[in-house]
């Protein structure tokens, strides 16, 4: 709808069949006009509705069409499946260990043996129960191994899909961080679209308002501690370690999302600019040291 003249030819139904629903879901979603018109007027002169109140009844089946097709279309994106995958993955895990805590307690009130975790529960899972109540409990051990292993596969299927996803985020980040950022965001766009410092604190929303309503100081850092950049540096450079390594995630996700180059100089400056800020736990240690032997 670019031409705003006051014509049938300027409307999204300009052209179309009455019954044509894909056509009509095409042009809605494509099409645009600089300011409103008498559109409902303008279809009856076209002859695409009878009068008003059927030219609204085919502009609402036509958005409900174009709201369908954008939302499968947003939904089976590789990087839609990957923030599925990744957080099933953890949904896994978490009901594994979760479960896996009940089968310890149930199966050392029936067993000889004791244990805790996954672990006891795959011990338990290979036993032949006898009594009604004992199969009961292997079957729950044997639920817990099965999730974990599910887990395991989609984590192994996260790993090899994100560097396809996103490259330069992947290989920043590792694979199953880079899933956990695009989870947290909602998708590869939505993060290419944040700031650094967005990205920075992601996953760290309950720590961000607490701080908001005055009861906490402002968190440095979300679900990328877990990265070895700040993870590894003492506590209190994280800080300038997570900066940095959420700016550069940042621009790895945007040229990702925009253009799909790889850029490998982008983990060489990453590299460099942790090795700068650990390195002052040293500088500080050697003045620290020499201060000491002047004495």
């Amino acid at each position: 709808m670019t031409d705003t003249s006051d014509t049938p030819e300027s409307g999204w139904f300009a052209g179309l069949e009455p019954e044509d629903g894909d056509g009509a879901a095409e042009a809605i979603a494509d099409g645009t006009a600089d300011e409103p018109r008498d559109w409902p007027a303008l279809a009856v002169e076209a002859g695409f509705a009878a009068d008003e109140e059927e030219y609204y009844e085919r502009l609402r089946t036509a958005t409900l069409s174009a709201a369908r097709d954008a939302v499968a279309e947003r939904e089976g994106a590789v990087d839609q499946q990957l923030v599925h995958a990744v957080r099933a993955m953890d949904d896994c895990r978490r009901q594994a260990n979760e479960l896996a805590e009940r089968v310890a307690e149930w199966g050392g009130s029936r067993f000889e043996s004791a244990g805790t975790g996954v672990d006891y529960a795959r011990e338990l899972a290979d036993r032949n129960p006898e009594t009604p109540g004992d199969q009961r409990v292997v079957a729950l051990a044997r639920r817990v191994v099965a999730l974990d292993e599910e887990a395991d596969a989609l984590r192994e299927y996260v790993e090899t899909t994100t560097p396809d996803v996103a490259p330069n985020l992947s290989t920043l980040a590792g694979p199953v961080l880079a899933a956990r950022l695009l989870s947290l965001a909602g998708g590869l766009e939505t993060l290419a679209k944040k700031p650094s410092g967005t990205v920075q604190v992601l996953g760290a929303e309950d720590a961000l308002f607490a701080h908001l309503r005055g009861d906490a100081p402002s968190p440095k850092h979300g679900i990328i501690y877990t990265h070895d950049a700040v993870r590894g540096t003492r506590p209190e450079d994280r800080g300038s370690a997570a900066r940095a390594l959420a700016g550069k995630l940042s621009i790895a996700a945007r040229i990702d999302h925009y253009s799909g180059d790889r850029r490998p100089e982008l983990r060489e400056d990453l590299e460099d600019r942790i090795a700068t800020i650990q390195a002052r736990a040293d500088g500080e240690e050697a003045d620290q040291s020499q201060g000491g032997d002047d004495e």
